[in-house]
C-alpha cells in the first residue's frame, strides 16, 4: 500500500510543497520580527525620531510599547510560556 499511497499522494505534491515554503517563509519573518537586537535598533532609532521632532511624545509612547510588547513575547517564548 505505500507505493499505491504515494502514487494517490502525488496530485497534492504542489499543494504540499507550498504549504512548506509557506511555514518556511512565516519562520524566517517571525525570527526577523522578534530578533532582539532588530527591536533595539528600532528603539535607538524612535530615540532619535523623538529628539529630532519628527514624532510627538504620544506617537513615541505608542510605537515603543508595540516594541517593547514584542521583547516581552520574545521572552515569553523562550521562557516556554
Amino acid at each position: 500500500m505505500g507505493l499505491i499511497g504515494e502514487l494517490l499522494k502525488l496530485p497534492a505534491a504542489p499543494v504540499r510543497g507550498s504549504l512548506w515554503v509557506l511555514r518556511r517563509v512565516v519562520d524566517e519573518a517571525e525570527r526577523q520580527y522578534y530578533d532582539p537586537s532588530v527591536i533595539q535598533n528600532e528603539l535607538a532609532r524612535l530615540a532619535e525620531q523623538l529628539e529630532a521632532g519628527e514624532i510627538d511624545e504620544t506617537e513615541f509612547d505608542r510605537r515603543e510599547d508595540e516594541l517593547l510588547d514584542r521583547l516581552d513575547t520574545l521572552h515569553n517564548r523562550e521562557q516556554g510560556r
